[in-house]
């Protein structure tokens, strides 16, 4: 009898035991499925890609240069959400320092400028690049590699009308605005808003070379090629890189007082997300070095003028490349 009664009281011990073991391992798993009171959309390891916002602006070149970021970040593995097009320069700036969009490409004049605040432009690539990623990194905006091309502002004329005037310096165009000649009636400036009323554009320009147009035409960016092709106007802004200034027979005038800030691009990160994710520098600085003068007007040809989709050109590039 006491034997049995020993196995009865060892069994019901183990029993209560299991249950004790089975309440605590429920309660283990069940804190493994809670969910995070706060999720860190970051908080995945710094080896482990995870999620990040690409913006731009949200002309053409821009718009390649994003989805070159997008594909090669895709690539590596990340989440990423496509805020290209997003806006004007001041908008898509903005939009990366609240944290609305984790990168995008900027040029270097335009942030000595625009946002630095800066009034005299620097005419050096690598003085200017040196300037602005310094003075950014206490913005906590990182600067990383930046490209060969310099996409500087223009003043373009058809070429055949610059040819038949001898106008090729923006000095000679002055001095036959302010001689009162109009060969080609007006002059009449085809430019977008933002450089009407930028201090490195319209206004710096005109002051430093001492003349003024007789009309100022507000355009929507990108139209104002087409406005000259068409002889809609004499003369138009651009931008050095676009592929429809040699598609649509254009030149650009000689900027021989150095008036324009160098504009070479790079990628930039908010400086959390960068150090939550240093394999966005690597990635990146990948393909800026490859990115020269002849092959951003290429990519940008190919979307302006033979109506290929940003997104295309892209991919297309970096699969030559080898990068995809």
């Amino acid at each position: 009898m006491r034997g049995g009664i020993y196995v009865k009281k060892n069994r019901k011990a183990w029993m209560k035991l299991g249950v004790v073991v089975l309440a605590v391992m429920f309660a283990v798993s069940m804190a493994g499925c809670a969910p995070d009171p706060d999720p860190d959309p970051y908080d995945v390891g710094n080896d482990e890609p995870g999620r990040v916002s690409v913006g731009s602006k949200e002309f053409t070149e821009q718009l390649i240069l994003g989805q070159i970021a997008i594909m090669l970040l895709e690539d590596a593995g990340f989440e990423v959400e496509d805020n290209t097009g997003l806006g004007g320069t001041v908008v898509v700036r903005e939009a990366l320092e609240a944290g609305e969009i984790d990168l995008y490409w900027e040029y270097t004049g335009t942030a000595w400028i625009t946002h630095l605040g800066h009034d005299e432009a620097i005419t050096d690539p690598q003085e200017c690049y040196d300037r602005v990623s310094e003075a950014d990194l206490e913005n906590g905006i990182v600067w990383l590699d930046y490209t060969p091309f310099d996409n500087t502002y223009t003043i373009m004329m058809r070429q055949e009308d610059a040819e038949d005037l001898g106008i090729e310096t923006i000095s000679d165009l002055a001095e036959m605005i302010n001689a009162g000649e109009r060969p080609l009636g007006d002059w009449v400036f085809a430019t977008d808003h933002e450089y009407s009323v930028r201090d490195d554009g319209y206004p710096g320009l005109t002051e430093l070379y001492g003349f003024e147009f007789d009309d100022v035409a507000i355009m929507d960016l990108g139209i104002t090629y087409g406005a000259l092709r068409d002889g809609d106007v004499p003369l138009a802004m651009g931008f050095a890189t676009d592929g429809r200034i040699a598609g649509f027979n254009l030149v650009n005038l000689v900027d021989d007082k150095q008036f324009h800030p160098v504009y070479n691009c790079s990628p930039n990160v908010r400086q959390e997300v960068l150090e939550q994710y240093p394999q966005i520098a690597d990635i990146l600085n990948e393909v800026s070095p490859r990115l020269d003068a002849e092959t951003m007007s290429s990519m940008n040809a190919a979307v302006d003028i033979d109506g290929y989709e940003p997104d295309e050109v892209a991919r297309e590039w970096l699969e030559e490349e080898g990068l995809l």
